[in-house]
């Protein structure tokens, strides 16, 4: 038998013939340290988690389903990663061609725009089967979220709080599935849709399951429905999935609104920055311009490389 067997054997011995004397009788022996003495002084100092950390990835909305262009565009521009939309599981069908195109540009696919849903409960089924499919897609493409969009509003239509209920319950169904692929699952807040008011996301955000939905944090979107991003920053906090960092104006169009690139329109990207610094976000801040605005002569590249200046001069993103 090897010596380090006879010594275990040993030990059992031992701690048997403890175990049946009498608590009193071995309450006064002397025990051996089971470690030896540490110093834990410096546990007493708090850990840097390091510094807050903006990742720039660029939204292809801009390039209007030229998904290929974008790829290129978005890589040459200097972003680190891209948002895709769900139109290009048409243009490319197979999901790996997608992950391998993307990698050739050096680019994180951080997320696929999956889409909206619906109230109607004879198209429920339905739609849930289509994003889950979409986070198959994503899961095999390499991507990381799967961001949906809550119910389009019809002209007149008002919701109640069923209906807010009715909504986070489909988004939770949704999230727990696509989490099956080890995709995370972000609730976009958008205008003409019924998480377009602060008091809509809140609803909506505390009647799905918080380990599986999280807030996709539009600013543009938060703001031209009458809420203050910075507020929302600091009140969602770890729940933000990821940004969309986005600006907008007032113009002379249908909706009295417009989409810009960032520091062209009213909101306060200082501040915004400065609360996610306070909340110390390390995650994507997606820049999305739906189209270049009216007038403009830049083309998607253009356009999104004066977004991407602008966080660089913000020194809210490495150079």
């Amino acid at each position: 038998m090897s010596s380090s067997r006879r010594e275990f054997l040993a030990g059992l011995g031992a701690a048997g013939a403890l175990a049946v004397v009498p608590r009193a009788a071995h309450a006064g022996l002397a025990a051996e340290p089971l470690y030896p003495p540490m110093n834990l002084a410096a546990f007493d100092v708090p850990v840097h988690r390091g510094d807050p950390l903006i990742r720039p990835g660029c939204s292809s909305i801009t390039w209007n389903g030229n998904d290929k262009q974008a790829i290129a565009d978005i890589a040459a521009v200097g972003f680190a990663g891209i948002q895709l939309r769900a139109p290009v599981m048409e243009e490319i069908p197979d999901p790996h061609a997608l992950r391998d195109l993307v990698a050739e540009h050096k680019l994180t696919f951080a997320a696929i725009s999956s889409g909206t849903t619906s109230l109607d409960p004879a198209q429920s089924k339905a739609v849930i089967e289509k994003h889950v499919q979409n986070a198959h897609y994503l899961h095999e493409a390499g991507g990381l979220y799967l961001q949906i969009i809550s119910a389009w509003v019809k002209p007149g239509q008002t919701f109640t709080a069923a209906d807010y209920r009715l909504q986070g319950q489909v988004f939770t169904e949704i999230a727990k599935r696509a989490a099956d692929f080890g995709v995370r699952f972000g609730f976009h807040n958008h205008m003409n849709s019924i998480g377009q008011s602060p008091e809509a996301v809140d609803a909506i955000l505390d009647a799905s399951d918080p380990r599986y939905v999280f807030l996709e944090l539009d600013t543009a979107h938060y703001a031209q429905a009458g809420g203050d991003p910075v507020a929302a920053i600091h009140k969602y906090g770890k729940r933000i999935l990821f940004m969309h960092l986005k600006d907008v104006k007032s113009a002379p169009t249908k909706s009295g609104y417009e989409f810009v690139e960032l520091g062209k329109g009213r909101l306060d990207f200082p501040a915004i920055f400065a609360a996610l610094h306070e909340i110390n976000f390390r995650g994507w801040g997606i820049v999305e311009l739906d189209r270049e605005p009216a007038g403009s002569s830049l083309t998607p590249k253009e356009s999104n490389a004066m977004s991407l200046r602008y966080l660089r001069e913000n020194k809210e993103v490495r150079a």
